[in-house]
């Protein structure tokens, strides 16, 4: 059963995960594998419990302990709840975002984007996003519209920020994610150069490639042979530059969005809403 204890001051140091770290000190706390991220609102963190994350303790307005939040603490075993009232909980920044609970858990373990690629017939390949909430937009799209996996470039921001999590519902958590490439030469042989190593890398796993850009010289969003590809990785560029030159060099195809009324283009996470539906396997096909 969850210990719960009652808390009257934010600065209380039990509460550093929660009120004073960053992100960064979030990841890398004591050592990277026992780094730590924290999740919002019940449904989130629901989420986040199926998927096999560790809960590591919970803070809650003192009000919900018996109330919305007694489910979620059942679920999260016999970890400290630490309870607040209303007012304290206020000075934490973002708190009324949170309905009512928040809880740190313990990252899960980075995982080799070849091992996510097995058997997945659509990935997302997003380079450069750096925006939180794009991010757990993408996400959310990519859960609900049939992605199996999510390859994220080197200087992509942390899909498991907290931002990112609130805005994906959790589904951060539900769509396999890892890290594709890297900026400069590692010690390693199977280490890819972002973009062109690492894309070429992809396509010997059997994708097709398409870059979403604005470019003149591209396919139909519509195009049969692309709907009925078997293995189709979608990229999607920086919210500012779109995708480098050397990722649309690199792939197979480019697709653009049609537009109308002047408008160019559009947010990336609504770009990407269009492309996994428009690219998404029939559901008469067998999805591994």
């Amino acid at each position: 059963m969850a210990e719960i204890i009652e808390i009257s001051d934010l600065g209380d140091p039990r509460l550093d995960a929660f009120v004073r770290l960053t992100g960064h000190q979030l990841r890398n706390k004591l050592e990277p594998e026992a780094g730590v991220f924290i999740v919002e609102s019940p449904i989130a963190i629901e989420a986040a419990v199926d998927a096999g994350c560790e809960p590591l303790a919970l803070l809650t307005e003192e009000r919900y302990v018996h109330g919305k939040t007694a489910g979620i603490i059942e679920r999260v075993g016999n970890v400290p709840v630490y309870a607040a009232p209303h007012d304290v909980l206020a000075g934490l920044t973002g708190f009324e975002l949170t309905r009512g609970v928040l809880c740190a858990m313990k990252r899960p373990a980075e995982r080799d984007w070849r091992d996510l690629c097995k058997g997945a017939r659509r990935v997302a390949v997003l380079e450069n996003i750096v925006d939180t909430t794009n991010l757990g937009a993408i996400f959310r799209c990519a859960a609900g519209l049939g992605i199996d996996a999510v390859l994220l470039s080197p200087e992509c921001c942390d899909p498991l920020c907290r931002r990112a999590v609130r805005v994906s519902m959790g589904t951060v958590l539900m769509v396999p994610f890892a890290r594709i490439g890297c900026l400069k030469s590692g010690p390693l042989p199977e280490t890819e150069i972002w973009p062109g190593e690492a894309l070429k890398a992809l396509k010997r796993e059997g994708f097709v490639t398409v870059a979403m850009a604005l470019r003149n010289d591209t396919k139909s969003i519509d195009d049969p042979s692309l709907k009925e590809a078997q293995k189709l990785a979608i990229l999607l560029g920086n919210e500012g530059r779109g995708l480098s030159e050397g990722a649309v060099r690199e792939c197979d195809f480019t697709v653009r969005i049609p537009m109308s009324a002047g408008v160019d283009s559009l947010n990336v996470a609504a770009a990407a809403a269009i492309a996994f539906f428009s690219f998404r396997v029939p559901e008469s096909e067998p999805r591994v």
